[in-house]
Protein backbone atom coordinates (compact mmCIF):
# COMPACT_ATOMS: atom_id res chain seq x y z
CA UNK A 1 0.00 0.00 0.00
CA UNK A 2 2.91 2.38 0.71
CA UNK A 3 4.18 2.02 -2.87
CA UNK A 4 0.63 2.51 -4.13
CA UNK A 5 0.40 5.85 -2.29
CA UNK A 6 3.85 7.04 -3.37
CA UNK A 7 2.75 8.46 -6.70
CA UNK A 8 4.19 11.45 -8.61
CA UNK A 9 2.52 14.80 -7.96
CA UNK A 10 1.20 14.76 -11.51
CA UNK A 11 -0.81 11.59 -10.77
CA UNK A 12 -2.36 13.10 -7.64
CA UNK A 13 -3.19 16.32 -9.49
CA UNK A 14 -5.04 14.39 -12.21
CA UNK A 15 -6.70 12.12 -9.63
CA UNK A 16 -7.96 15.19 -7.70
CA UNK A 17 -9.39 16.60 -10.92
CA UNK A 18 -11.07 13.21 -11.52
CA UNK A 19 -12.83 13.47 -8.17
CA UNK A 20 -14.21 16.91 -9.03
CA UNK A 21 -15.11 15.85 -12.58
CA UNK A 22 -17.20 12.91 -11.40
CA UNK A 23 -18.97 15.05 -8.82
CA UNK A 24 -20.93 16.37 -11.78
CA UNK A 25 -22.85 13.11 -12.21
CA UNK A 26 -24.91 13.49 -9.03
CA UNK A 27 -24.26 17.10 -8.14
CA UNK A 28 -27.62 18.41 -9.39
CA UNK A 29 -29.80 15.67 -7.87
CA UNK A 30 -30.45 17.47 -4.55
CA UNK A 31 -31.23 20.80 -6.25
CA UNK A 32 -33.53 19.68 -9.08
CA UNK A 33 -36.71 20.77 -7.27
CA UNK A 34 -35.19 24.12 -6.29
CA UNK A 35 -34.15 24.80 -9.90
CA UNK A 36 -37.69 23.99 -11.06
CA UNK A 37 -39.14 26.48 -8.58
CA UNK A 38 -36.64 29.28 -9.17
CA UNK A 39 -36.63 29.00 -12.96
CA UNK A 40 -40.32 28.12 -13.38
CA UNK A 41 -39.56 24.80 -15.07
CA UNK A 42 -41.41 21.49 -15.23
CA UNK A 43 -39.90 18.32 -13.72
CA UNK A 44 -39.31 16.85 -17.18
CA UNK A 45 -37.41 19.98 -18.24
CA UNK A 46 -35.27 19.88 -15.12
CA UNK A 47 -34.49 16.18 -15.64
CA UNK A 48 -32.73 17.13 -18.88
CA UNK A 49 -29.88 18.54 -16.79
CA UNK A 50 -28.88 14.96 -16.04
CA UNK A 51 -29.68 13.56 -19.49
CA UNK A 52 -27.90 16.27 -21.50
CA UNK A 53 -24.77 15.93 -19.37
CA UNK A 54 -24.51 12.14 -19.67
CA UNK A 55 -25.55 11.91 -23.34
CA UNK A 56 -23.11 14.56 -24.57
CA UNK A 57 -20.37 13.13 -22.39
CA UNK A 58 -20.90 9.66 -23.87
CA UNK A 59 -21.03 10.81 -27.49
CA UNK A 60 -18.05 13.13 -27.03
CA UNK A 61 -15.94 10.19 -25.90
CA UNK A 62 -15.64 9.33 -29.60
CA UNK A 63 -13.54 12.44 -30.31
CA UNK A 64 -11.22 12.28 -27.32
CA UNK A 65 -8.73 9.98 -29.03
CA UNK A 66 -8.71 12.20 -32.12
CA UNK A 67 -8.03 15.32 -30.06
CA UNK A 68 -5.42 13.68 -27.83
CA UNK A 69 -3.50 12.22 -30.77
CA UNK A 70 -3.23 15.69 -32.32
CA UNK A 71 -2.51 18.00 -29.40
CA UNK A 72 -1.20 15.55 -26.78
CA UNK A 73 -2.73 14.22 -23.52
CA UNK A 74 -1.75 17.19 -21.34
CA UNK A 75 -3.33 19.79 -23.62
CA UNK A 76 -6.42 17.60 -23.94
CA UNK A 77 -6.72 17.37 -20.15
CA UNK A 78 -6.30 21.13 -19.76
CA UNK A 79 -8.85 21.84 -22.52
CA UNK A 80 -11.38 19.63 -20.76
CA UNK A 81 -10.77 21.33 -17.42
CA UNK A 82 -11.19 24.80 -18.96
CA UNK A 83 -14.51 23.77 -20.54
CA UNK A 84 -15.79 22.43 -17.20
CA UNK A 85 -14.78 25.64 -15.39
CA UNK A 86 -16.44 27.86 -18.00
CA UNK A 87 -19.68 25.92 -18.47
CA UNK A 88 -20.19 25.19 -14.76
CA UNK A 89 -19.76 28.89 -14.03
CA UNK A 90 -22.14 29.87 -16.85
CA UNK A 91 -24.73 27.38 -15.57
CA UNK A 92 -24.57 29.10 -12.19
CA UNK A 93 -25.19 32.47 -13.87
CA UNK A 94 -28.10 31.24 -16.01
CA UNK A 95 -31.54 32.80 -15.88
CA UNK A 96 -33.51 30.05 -17.64
CA UNK A 97 -33.70 26.28 -17.44
CA UNK A 98 -32.88 26.01 -21.15
CA UNK A 99 -29.60 27.80 -20.59
CA UNK A 100 -28.70 25.54 -17.66
CA UNK A 101 -29.47 22.46 -19.78
CA UNK A 102 -27.25 23.74 -22.58
CA UNK A 103 -24.39 24.62 -20.28
CA UNK A 104 -24.66 21.20 -18.61
CA UNK A 105 -24.17 19.67 -22.06
CA UNK A 106 -21.03 21.79 -22.51
CA UNK A 107 -19.90 20.61 -19.09
CA UNK A 108 -20.34 17.03 -20.34
CA UNK A 109 -18.12 17.79 -23.35
CA UNK A 110 -15.38 19.05 -21.05
CA UNK A 111 -15.74 16.00 -18.83
CA UNK A 112 -15.41 13.71 -21.85
CA UNK A 113 -12.14 15.31 -22.96
CA UNK A 114 -10.79 15.12 -19.44
CA UNK A 115 -12.01 11.73 -18.19
CA UNK A 116 -11.08 9.54 -21.17
CA UNK A 117 -7.60 11.06 -21.31
CA UNK A 118 -7.18 11.03 -17.51
CA UNK A 119 -7.35 7.23 -17.30
CA UNK A 120 -4.56 6.70 -19.84
CA UNK A 121 -2.54 9.55 -18.28
CA UNK A 122 -2.71 8.04 -14.79
CA UNK A 123 -1.79 4.61 -16.18
CA UNK A 124 1.27 5.96 -18.03
CA UNK A 125 2.43 8.37 -15.27
CA UNK A 126 1.94 6.28 -12.15
CA UNK A 127 4.40 4.05 -10.33
CA UNK A 128 3.52 0.39 -10.03
CA UNK A 129 1.27 -1.84 -12.10
CA UNK A 130 -1.50 -0.97 -14.52
CA UNK A 131 -3.91 -2.59 -12.08
CA UNK A 132 -2.87 -0.21 -9.27
CA UNK A 133 -3.23 2.80 -11.56
CA UNK A 134 -6.73 1.76 -12.59
CA UNK A 135 -7.67 1.18 -8.95
CA UNK A 136 -6.57 4.76 -8.21
CA UNK A 137 -8.68 6.05 -11.10
CA UNK A 138 -11.76 4.09 -10.02
CA UNK A 139 -11.30 5.24 -6.41
CA UNK A 140 -11.27 8.87 -7.59
CA UNK A 141 -14.36 8.12 -9.67
CA UNK A 142 -16.15 6.63 -6.66
CA UNK A 143 -15.25 9.48 -4.32
CA UNK A 144 -16.41 12.02 -6.90
CA UNK A 145 -19.73 10.29 -7.47
CA UNK A 146 -20.18 9.84 -3.71
CA UNK A 147 -19.44 13.41 -2.73
CA UNK A 148 -21.38 14.98 -5.60
CA UNK A 149 -24.86 14.66 -4.02
CA UNK A 150 -23.49 15.68 -0.61
CA UNK A 151 -21.70 18.76 -1.93
CA UNK A 152 -24.71 19.57 -4.09
CA UNK A 153 -27.00 19.41 -1.08
CA UNK A 154 -24.76 21.48 1.20
CA UNK A 155 -24.17 24.23 -1.35
CA UNK A 156 -27.70 23.96 -2.72
CA UNK A 157 -29.17 24.81 0.68
CA UNK A 158 -27.64 28.26 0.25
CA UNK A 159 -28.62 28.70 -3.41
CA UNK A 160 -29.23 26.42 -6.37
CA UNK A 161 -26.37 28.27 -8.07
CA UNK A 162 -23.91 27.28 -5.33
CA UNK A 163 -23.01 23.77 -6.60
CA UNK A 164 -22.16 25.11 -10.05
CA UNK A 165 -19.91 27.85 -8.69
CA UNK A 166 -18.33 25.37 -6.27
CA UNK A 167 -17.32 22.97 -9.05
CA UNK A 168 -15.97 25.84 -11.14
CA UNK A 169 -13.78 27.00 -8.23
CA UNK A 170 -12.49 23.50 -7.38
CA UNK A 171 -11.72 22.76 -11.03
CA UNK A 172 -9.70 25.96 -11.22
CA UNK A 173 -7.45 24.57 -8.48
CA UNK A 174 -7.20 21.27 -10.37
CA UNK A 175 -6.35 23.14 -13.58
CA UNK A 176 -3.45 24.99 -11.94
CA UNK A 177 -2.12 21.80 -10.29
CA UNK A 178 -2.30 19.80 -13.53
CA UNK A 179 -0.64 22.57 -15.53
CA UNK A 180 2.21 22.82 -13.01
CA UNK A 181 2.87 19.18 -12.14
CA UNK A 182 2.03 17.15 -15.26
CA UNK A 183 5.01 17.06 -17.65
CA UNK A 184 4.47 18.07 -21.26
CA UNK A 185 3.07 15.15 -23.24
CA UNK A 186 3.40 15.76 -26.97
CA UNK A 187 1.37 13.64 -29.41
CA UNK A 188 2.82 10.17 -29.78
CA UNK A 189 2.31 7.52 -32.43
CA UNK A 190 -0.10 7.79 -35.29
CA UNK A 191 -3.03 10.17 -35.36
CA UNK A 192 -6.33 8.51 -34.61
CA UNK A 193 -9.62 9.10 -36.40
CA UNK A 194 -13.28 9.19 -35.42
CA UNK A 195 -13.63 5.66 -36.74
CA UNK A 196 -10.96 4.20 -34.45
CA UNK A 197 -13.19 3.61 -31.39
CA UNK A 198 -15.65 1.73 -33.59
CA UNK A 199 -12.81 -0.27 -35.15
CA UNK A 200 -11.64 -1.11 -31.63
CA UNK A 201 -15.06 -2.60 -30.92
CA UNK A 202 -14.44 -5.10 -33.73
CA UNK A 203 -12.25 -7.00 -31.29
CA UNK A 204 -14.65 -9.65 -29.97
CA UNK A 205 -13.41 -9.48 -26.38
CA UNK A 206 -13.61 -5.68 -26.24
CA UNK A 207 -17.09 -5.76 -27.79
CA UNK A 208 -18.27 -8.29 -25.21
CA UNK A 209 -16.89 -6.18 -22.36
CA UNK A 210 -18.54 -3.08 -23.86
CA UNK A 211 -21.89 -4.89 -23.94
CA UNK A 212 -21.41 -5.90 -20.31
CA UNK A 213 -20.67 -2.25 -19.52
CA UNK A 214 -23.90 -1.12 -21.22
CA UNK A 215 -26.09 -3.50 -19.25
CA UNK A 216 -24.50 -3.11 -15.84
CA UNK A 217 -24.52 0.67 -16.26
CA UNK A 218 -28.23 0.53 -17.00
CA UNK A 219 -28.58 -1.01 -13.55
CA UNK A 220 -26.01 1.38 -12.07
CA UNK A 221 -27.71 4.58 -13.22
CA UNK A 222 -31.21 3.21 -12.69
CA UNK A 223 -30.29 2.87 -9.02
CA UNK A 224 -29.02 6.47 -9.01
CA UNK A 225 -32.11 7.88 -10.72
CA UNK A 226 -34.88 5.82 -9.13
CA UNK A 227 -33.39 5.53 -5.64
CA UNK A 228 -34.34 9.04 -4.44
CA UNK A 229 -37.93 8.64 -5.66
CA UNK A 230 -38.25 5.45 -3.59
CA UNK A 231 -37.39 7.48 -0.47
CA UNK A 232 -40.34 9.91 -0.35
CA UNK A 233 -39.93 10.90 3.31
CA UNK A 234 -36.20 11.64 2.99
CA UNK A 235 -35.02 15.23 2.79
CA UNK A 236 -32.27 16.58 0.58
CA UNK A 237 -29.46 15.87 3.01
CA UNK A 238 -30.80 12.42 3.96
CA UNK A 239 -30.66 11.41 0.30
CA UNK A 240 -27.24 13.01 0.02
CA UNK A 241 -25.91 11.02 2.97
CA UNK A 242 -27.43 7.80 1.60
CA UNK A 243 -25.64 8.18 -1.71
CA UNK A 244 -22.50 9.35 0.03
CA UNK A 245 -22.44 6.00 1.85
CA UNK A 246 -23.07 4.25 -1.46
CA UNK A 247 -20.14 6.03 -3.11
CA UNK A 248 -17.72 5.52 -0.23
CA UNK A 249 -18.42 1.78 -0.33
CA UNK A 250 -17.93 1.90 -4.10
CA UNK A 251 -14.52 3.52 -3.69
CA UNK A 252 -13.37 1.21 -0.89
CA UNK A 253 -14.31 -1.96 -2.74
CA UNK A 254 -12.60 -0.69 -5.90
CA UNK A 255 -9.34 -0.16 -4.04
CA UNK A 256 -9.20 -3.05 -1.56
CA UNK A 257 -11.85 -5.71 -2.20
CA UNK A 258 -11.67 -6.04 -6.00
CA UNK A 259 -7.92 -6.87 -6.07
CA UNK A 260 -8.33 -9.48 -3.33
CA UNK A 261 -11.23 -11.21 -5.06
CA UNK A 262 -9.38 -11.04 -8.36
CA UNK A 263 -6.30 -12.66 -6.82
CA UNK A 264 -8.27 -15.39 -5.08
CA UNK A 265 -10.82 -16.32 -7.74
CA UNK A 266 -9.81 -14.65 -11.02
CA UNK A 267 -11.39 -11.72 -12.83
CA UNK A 268 -14.12 -13.38 -14.86
CA UNK A 269 -15.48 -15.74 -12.16
CA UNK A 270 -15.55 -12.82 -9.71
CA UNK A 271 -17.26 -10.57 -12.24
CA UNK A 272 -19.96 -13.17 -12.93
CA UNK A 273 -20.79 -13.65 -9.24
CA UNK A 274 -20.69 -9.95 -8.32
CA UNK A 275 -22.96 -8.97 -11.22
CA UNK A 276 -25.36 -11.72 -10.16
CA UNK A 277 -25.44 -10.34 -6.62
CA UNK A 278 -26.06 -6.83 -7.97
CA UNK A 279 -29.01 -8.13 -9.99
CA UNK A 280 -30.42 -9.76 -6.84
CA UNK A 281 -29.91 -6.51 -4.92
CA UNK A 282 -31.96 -4.59 -7.50
CA UNK A 283 -34.61 -7.32 -7.49
CA UNK A 284 -34.92 -7.06 -3.69
CA UNK A 285 -35.36 -3.29 -4.04
CA UNK A 286 -38.10 -3.94 -6.60
CA UNK A 287 -39.96 -6.33 -4.29
CA UNK A 288 -39.67 -3.97 -1.30
CA UNK A 289 -39.84 -0.67 -3.19
CA UNK A 290 -42.27 0.77 -0.64
CA UNK A 291 -40.04 -0.04 2.35
CA UNK A 292 -37.54 2.77 2.77
CA UNK A 293 -35.07 0.88 5.04
CA UNK A 294 -34.75 -1.89 2.44
CA UNK A 295 -34.29 0.61 -0.39
CA UNK A 296 -31.67 2.51 1.62
CA UNK A 297 -29.75 -0.68 2.38
CA UNK A 298 -30.04 -1.77 -1.24
CA UNK A 299 -28.59 1.53 -2.46
CA UNK A 300 -25.61 1.45 -0.08
CA UNK A 301 -24.83 -2.25 -0.63
CA UNK A 302 -25.15 -1.72 -4.37
CA UNK A 303 -22.11 0.54 -4.14
CA UNK A 304 -19.95 -2.49 -3.27
CA UNK A 305 -21.09 -4.46 -6.30
CA UNK A 306 -20.63 -1.48 -8.63
CA UNK A 307 -17.19 -0.69 -7.21
CA UNK A 308 -15.90 -4.21 -7.79
CA UNK A 309 -17.45 -4.39 -11.26
CA UNK A 310 -16.09 -1.00 -12.33
CA UNK A 311 -12.56 -1.94 -11.34
CA UNK A 312 -12.56 -5.38 -12.94
CA UNK A 313 -14.24 -4.40 -16.22
CA UNK A 314 -12.09 -1.28 -16.70
CA UNK A 315 -8.90 -3.27 -16.14
CA UNK A 316 -10.04 -5.98 -18.56
CA UNK A 317 -10.89 -3.40 -21.22
CA UNK A 318 -7.37 -1.96 -21.11
CA UNK A 319 -5.94 -5.37 -22.01
CA UNK A 320 -8.64 -6.87 -24.22
CA UNK A 321 -7.70 -5.28 -27.55
CA UNK A 322 -4.37 -4.38 -29.09
CA UNK A 323 -5.17 -0.71 -29.68
CA UNK A 324 -3.86 2.51 -28.17
CA UNK A 325 -5.04 3.07 -24.63
CA UNK A 326 -6.83 6.37 -25.42
CA UNK A 327 -8.75 4.62 -28.21
CA UNK A 328 -9.75 1.69 -26.01
CA UNK A 329 -10.70 4.10 -23.23
CA UNK A 330 -12.79 6.23 -25.62
CA UNK A 331 -14.65 3.21 -27.02
CA UNK A 332 -15.39 1.80 -23.57
CA UNK A 333 -16.37 5.15 -22.07
CA UNK A 334 -18.67 5.87 -25.02
CA UNK A 335 -20.79 2.79 -24.41
CA UNK A 336 -20.49 3.15 -20.63
CA UNK A 337 -21.91 6.66 -20.42
CA UNK A 338 -24.35 6.27 -23.30
CA UNK A 339 -25.88 3.41 -21.34
CA UNK A 340 -25.87 5.64 -18.28
CA UNK A 341 -27.78 8.35 -20.13
CA UNK A 342 -30.49 5.93 -21.26
CA UNK A 343 -30.99 4.27 -17.87
CA UNK A 344 -32.49 7.19 -15.90
CA UNK A 345 -34.87 8.17 -18.71
CA UNK A 346 -36.24 4.65 -19.15
CA UNK A 347 -36.37 4.07 -15.40
CA UNK A 348 -38.35 7.22 -14.65
CA UNK A 349 -40.74 6.58 -17.52
CA UNK A 350 -41.43 3.12 -16.09
CA UNK A 351 -41.96 4.65 -12.65
CA UNK A 352 -44.50 7.11 -14.08
CA UNK A 353 -46.50 4.56 -16.09
CA UNK A 354 -46.08 1.27 -14.20
CA UNK A 355 -45.10 1.96 -10.61
CA UNK A 356 -42.22 2.57 -8.23
CA UNK A 357 -41.06 -1.05 -8.36
CA UNK A 358 -40.69 -1.13 -12.18
CA UNK A 359 -37.36 0.76 -12.47
CA UNK A 360 -35.64 -1.70 -10.16
CA UNK A 361 -36.98 -4.69 -12.10
CA UNK A 362 -35.69 -3.02 -15.26
CA UNK A 363 -32.26 -2.60 -13.68
CA UNK A 364 -32.22 -6.18 -12.36
CA UNK A 365 -33.03 -7.63 -15.78
CA UNK A 366 -30.40 -5.45 -17.47
CA UNK A 367 -27.67 -6.55 -15.05
CA UNK A 368 -28.79 -10.19 -15.40
CA UNK A 369 -28.25 -9.89 -19.16
CA UNK A 370 -24.74 -8.68 -18.35
CA UNK A 371 -24.19 -11.86 -16.29
CA UNK A 372 -25.22 -13.99 -19.26
CA UNK A 373 -22.84 -12.12 -21.58
CA UNK A 374 -19.90 -12.62 -19.20
CA UNK A 375 -20.71 -16.32 -18.78
CA UNK A 376 -21.03 -16.98 -22.51
CA UNK A 377 -18.11 -14.74 -23.46
CA UNK A 378 -15.60 -15.97 -20.87
CA UNK A 379 -13.58 -18.15 -23.32
CA UNK A 380 -13.26 -15.30 -25.83
CA UNK A 381 -12.31 -12.69 -23.23
CA UNK A 382 -9.82 -14.95 -21.45
CA UNK A 383 -8.17 -15.90 -24.74
CA UNK A 384 -7.79 -12.24 -25.75
CA UNK A 385 -6.25 -11.32 -22.41
CA UNK A 386 -3.75 -14.18 -22.58
CA UNK A 387 -2.87 -13.47 -26.22
CA UNK A 388 -2.17 -9.77 -25.56
CA UNK A 389 1.51 -9.26 -26.32
CA UNK A 390 3.36 -6.86 -23.98
CA UNK A 391 5.09 -3.80 -25.35
CA UNK A 392 8.60 -2.91 -24.19
CA UNK A 393 10.17 -1.48 -21.05
CA UNK A 394 8.52 -1.00 -17.68
CA UNK A 395 5.10 -0.55 -19.24
CA UNK A 396 5.48 -3.98 -20.81
CA UNK A 397 6.05 -5.49 -17.39
CA UNK A 398 2.95 -3.71 -16.07
CA UNK A 399 0.85 -5.06 -18.91
CA UNK A 400 2.26 -8.54 -18.42
CA UNK A 401 1.27 -8.34 -14.76
CA UNK A 402 -2.21 -7.25 -15.80
CA UNK A 403 -2.61 -10.27 -18.05
CA UNK A 404 -1.38 -12.51 -15.24
CA UNK A 405 -3.88 -11.01 -12.80
CA UNK A 406 -6.68 -11.66 -15.27
CA UNK A 407 -5.89 -15.36 -15.61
Amino acid sequence: MSSFLKQPRAVWAVAFACVIAFMGIGLVDPILKEIAVKLDATPSQVSLLFTSYMAIMGISMLVTGVVSSRIGPKRTLLAGLVLIIVFAGLAGLSGSVGAVIGFRAGWGLGNALFVATALSTIVSSSRGSVAQAIILFEAALGLGIASGPLIGGLLGEQSWRGPFFGVSALMTIALVATALFLPATPPQGRRTSLADPFRALRHPALLLLALVAIFYNLGFFTLLAAGPFALPTYGIMQIGWTFFGWGVLLALTSVWVAPLLQRWFGTLPTLTVVLGLFALDLAAMAVYAEHEPVVTAGIVVGGAFIGITNSLVTEAVMGAARVERPVASAAYSFVRFTGGALGPFVALKLAEHVGLHAPFWFGAVAVAIGVVIVALGTPTIRRALHDAMPAHGSEAEAEAELVGDLA
